[in-house]
């Protein structure tokens, strides 16, 4: 059987197998993680899956017996020409595919032929061409009765990771941001992908002291900074001037600055009319004001703040179309009153005049894994569902207390730097388009990046490395544990990566929550590269020790 034959015998069991099930397309990619549109070409021949794990779970759930599956392999093997004898098939499912790596389940489907007198009579090869489809099904089915090999994890599994797959999408260096906190003008001199001012000399108070004079200055260095390096810049609202709400409540800056609105709203219009103006197209997008719903920041109304979001929407859109409106971000989100504050901003009509949300993710405790931070995105998503809106996500910060932490060790904290980045792209599935990290040219917080006038931590150098590897990549899946094939502590985002001649190849990013476990590389895998610049060329049959710091496998 040639390759063509091959493929249209796969597309045509594969299309024979799904109208039998019953299952439309839709239904079937969302069982198996893969979009509609890629189950079509499998199905109608126009794409063969590179994989042949996605091929048996397909199988699985369209019910398919041991004959079809052995059928689908022969096949598989011909169109993609894998040209393997059988035997070789059965010692890479032996070697690591899976948790029955090594164990009863890798051997039990040999021994459950061997007895079966219509099995027996099969060639040898063909019986471990079926023991390594029946291990498959056993990955797919995900029910495992033994441990992956080394596999430990203390803390359990976040909530809200759920396994997800789409049509490929670009990973923009947008996502890698970082809160700017300096005034110098001094851009990270490691790899970032977009800056947000604050905490850095830019709040209304600081640039307009007195009413209708403004200083510029600090601003403009920022500005012409982020313009020499072309990195998208985010301005955020804040610090009302104490000239402009004089008994209103101070908050714990010391420029004398207000959390409130101003006491008239004709003076936020000149300000952000000013603004805009003077900043031009310098500014990419708008944060209208900063975590909003903390006392800290904000103690006026919400039906004054989306009077203010709606005037300070119509003079953005006015003075620039191709600027971010960015609705005020609000923090607490594990909090039920966060997400009150929220509903009652969307029933007031607060949305409807912005291109995106903020919110602030962060951990509960500085020390929680970062991935804990999509339990607060599914709650968001929920209510946003509720409140009738379906906007882009920005996450622009963290919350008011995180000085007052104890620093993370060295490990820990360039782990969690990565992963902070990685949870951000596990969260596209629900919009989550921008991740701000809190905060770039401050020395004196929990997880430093870099403090200003020193060189990159290693978090920085290794967030850096995490943007090297998806330079032009197109996320295709994300996923965790037994869902996907692999051990419960591990995470996976599949990419698509341009190879050194363009074309386009898989690659998996691979991570643990927390503690270790063995996993086989995949069908494929050619390399396999590290944080720290290093790399090893590694084969099928390799297993590959994830830890609690990601890696990047590649494939031909």
């Amino acid at each position: 059987m040639d390759r063509q034959e091959g493929a249209q015998e796969l597309a045509s069991v594969l299309a024979e197998l799904k109208e039998r099930s019953g299952l439309s397309y839709q239904e079937l990619g969302r069982r198996v993680f893969t979009s509609s549109s890629t189950l079509h070409r499998y199905c109608n021949g126009k794409g063969t899956p590179a994989d042949y794990d996605i091929i048996v779970c397909i199988a699985k759930e369209c019910g398919a017996d041991p004959d079809e599956l052995n059928k689908l392999l022969r096949c598989w093997m011909a169109a993609t020409g894998q040209g393997q004898d059988p035997g070789s098939v059965s010692t890479a499912v032996d070697l690591g595919l899976s948790p029955v790596a090594g164990t009863a389940f890798a051997r039990a489907p040999v021994s459950a032929a061997t007895d079966d007198p219509t099995t027996r009579r099969r060639p040898l090869g063909m019986r471990f061409v079926l023991a390594a489809v029946m291990a498959l099904v056993v990955l797919c089915t995900a029910v495992a009765s033994a441990p992956y090999e080394a596999a430990t994890a203390a803390v359990p599994a976040p909530v809200g990771s759920t396994s997800w797959a789409q049509t490929p999408r670009p990973v923009g260096p947008e996502l890698f941001g970082v809160t700017m906190n300096s005034s110098s003008g001094t851009m990270p001199s490691f790899r970032t992908g977009a800056l947000r001012l604050w905490d850095s000399e830019t709040r209304w108070a600081q640039v307009e002291p007195a009413r209708g004079e403004y200083d510029w200055s600090t601003l403009d260095r920022l500005l012409n900074g982020a313009e020499r390096e072309r990195l998208p810049t985010l301005f955020v609202f804040g610090g009302t001037p104490s000239w402009a709400a004089s008994d209103a409540r101070k908050p714990a800056y010391p420029d004398g600055s207000r959390a409130a609105p101003p006491d008239d709203l004709d003076d936020w219009d000149a300000f952000v009319r000013a603004l805009v103006r003077h900043a031009g197209a310098r500014i990419d997008a708008y944060e209208l004001w900063v975590a909003a719903n903390h006392e800290h920041h904000y103690n006026g109304s919400v039906t004054t703040l989306v009077e203010m979001t709606r005037r300070a929407s119509r003079i953005i859109r006015e003075s620039d179309k191709n600027a971010t409106v960015v609705c005020p971000s609000l923090t607490e989100l594990w909090a039920a009153d966060a997400h009150e504050y929220l509903l009652r901003f969307a029933e007031l009509g607060g949305y409807q005049y912005c291109d995106a949300a903020g919110i602030k993710l962060y951990q509960r405790r500085i020390t929680d894994p970062p991935e804990t931070m999509l339990e607060a995105v599914r709650k968001v998503d929920r209510t946003f569902h509720r409140a009738g809106y379906h906007l882009p996500l920005w996450s622009t910060g963290t919350v008011q207390t995180l000085p007052l932490n104890d620093p993370l060790d060295e490990e820990t904290a360039a782990n969690h730097a990565v992963r902070f980045y990685l949870t951000g792209l596990y969260a596209r599935n629900r919009d989550l388009e921008r991740m701000y990290f809190y905060a770039w040219g401050n020395g004196k917080i929990p997880l430093v990046l870099q403090a200003e006038g020193q060189p990159p931590t290693k978090a920085g150098r290794f967030v850096a490395s995490l943007q090297q590897w998806l330079a032009y990549a197109n996320l295709r899946s994300c996923g965790r544990g037994l869902e996907i094939g692999l051990p419960e502590n591990v995470w996976q985002c599949e990419f698509l990566i341009p190879d050194e001649r363009g074309t386009l190849r898989t690659a998996r990013v691979r991570w643990t929550h927390s503690g270790t476990a063995a996993t086989r590389v995949g069908a494929g895998a050619r390399s396999v590269e590290y944080l720290d610049g290093t790399a090893r060329k590694v084969d099928d049959r390799d297993t590959e020790r994830i830890t609690e710091r990601p890696i990047l496998i590649r494939y031909r």
